[in-house]
């Protein structure tokens, strides 16, 4: 059996930063760019942080997808042989749709209120009275997702310990000879 650290890592880290990035700028930073001093330079602050972080989430979303074509490539026939394992690496497969798809869109979201330049907030996600419809709208927008990424990478974080747990010898074992358990 090869071992595949290179795509394992990838896979690893690269989730580990989409997830606790985005968790991150809900719980600190979202929050902290309220404490800017006036509603502009709230808004301000939080445009450049999560500014920062899109590159950076990027190359995390990149090497993640790397990792998991190459976890799939090494793992394919026991995926297909495996009870279960198909199964699990379906779920898998539509959590990261789904990430991929509400992160996508947030930058969407981001870029709107981004392209207002320092939109008077009274804390990233939340529009001061003075904030522009559309951007308001989008900011609205971003106070209800910006807790679904990070729920959809951390179910992913669950589901690929369960994907890890199903590659024990004995879990191979029964799953090939049709004796699986939970």
């Amino acid at each position: 059996m090869a071992r595949n650290t290179l795509s394992r890592s990838l896979h690893d880290v690269g989730l580990a930063a989409w997830f606790g990035g985005t968790l991150a700028n809900a719980v600190a930073l979202n929050p902290a760019s309220g404490e800017a001093g006036s509603a502009r330079a709230t808004g301000a602050v939080a445009n450049d942080g999560w500014n920062r972080w899109t590159p950076v989430n990027a190359a995390a979303i990149g090497a993640h997808l790397i990792g998991s074509v190459g976890q799939l490539g090494a793992n394919k026939q026991r995926v297909a042989q495996q009870q279960g394992a198909g199964a699990m690496s379906g779920v898998k497969t539509l959590l990261t749709v789904a990430a991929l798809g509400v992160t996508a869109y947030s930058r969407v979201l981001g870029k709107v209120v981004s392209q207002g330049g320092a939109t008077p907030s009274k804390r990233a996600t939340k529009p001061s009275k003075r904030a522009r419809g559309e951007i308001a709208a989008a900011q609205e927008r971003l106070d209800q997702l910006q807790w679904v990424v990070p729920a959809l990478t951390g179910a992913l974080v669950v589901v690929s310990s369960y994907a890890g747990e199903q590659q024990r010898p004995s879990e191979v074992l029964r799953g090939i000879s049709g004796t699986t358990t939970v």
